[in-house]
């Protein structure tokens, strides 16, 4: 199977399973948990995305990531590009406020009590009740309407709780020059300005623009690799170690 292919499969599949999964991403359920100085499976998630960013980028937005396989689903109805600019910096401000609430939340609970996984689950599970059901078909419409209305994975853009872990990783790693997953230009003379990159990323980046300095820097790139894949010159490939160039390609 060609990696596209591959990568929708793992989508549609971590959408199957979120049902399962929900409690494991949820912002709200690791407030509860912070009340009771238990640090539960939500915050261990967290945690991992945010490690795991360093050298793997927005590895989860592409290939596990529920809410993602719900949006590419959404393709088929809206397909257009996103307005981004500034309103990629909401989720920012969403995330912050929320990051200091659970904060205050584990401070006022003064001990980490345990660690449980598995809190507020059934055997793991987390939409196992009528109320769960409501909470799950909740954040489907947080999902789904956005990218109906506005395009190409507008929660990820706009809402997403967990991007800024990644996106902070991601910084991080550039920060202390750490190798990492990226996309980079390859035989960059060779581009036609197809505009075939542009088309099939399902973030809505102008790769064009961005391969003019050499790596997509872009904190939006989710390393898809659709780009790299419709790319009929072979211009752009994988890389570990970002080089970044100047606008003359020097």
């Amino acid at each position: 199977m060609q990696r596209q292919q591959i990568r929708k499969l793992l989508l549609i599949t971590s959408l199957l399973l979120f049902p399962v999964t929900l409690y494991y991403f949820s912002p709200a359920l690791i407030i509860n948990a912070g009340l009771k100085g238990i640090i539960n499976g939500s915050f261990i998630v967290f945690v991992l995305l945010f490690i795991m960013s360093v050298p793997f980028g927005r590895w989860f937005c592409s290939y596990l990531c529920p809410a993602g396989g719900l949006q590419e689903c959404v393709f088929a109805i809206n397909e257009k590009k996103p307005k981004q600019g500034w309103r990629n910096y909401i989720k920012f401000v969403i995330w912050g406020i929320w990051l200091i609430i659970v904060i205050l939340c584990y401070f006022r609970s003064k001990e980490i009590i345990t660690i449980d996984f598995w809190f507020e689950t059934e055997n793991g599970i987390s939409v196992s009740s009528a109320q769960s059901y409501i909470i799950y078909y909740g954040i489907i419409c947080l999902i789904f309407i956005p990218a109906i209305l506005f395009g190409k994975r507008t929660f990820c853009h706009y809402l997403c709780w967990m991007a800024p872990f990644m996106i902070l990783g991601i910084k991080l790693r550039r920060l202390l020059h750490l190798p990492g997953i990226h996309i980079r230009t390859n035989q960059k003379d060779n581009c036609v300005s197809c505009g075939k990159c542009n088309k099939g990323c399902p973030m809505g980046i102008d790769i064009i623009k961005e391969t003019k300095h050499g790596i997509i820097s872009n904190q939006e790139c989710i390393q898809c690799g659709v780009c790299i894949d419709n790319c009929p010159k072979n211009v752009l490939a994988f890389g570990l170690i970002e080089r970044k160039e100047n606008n003359n390609g020097k």
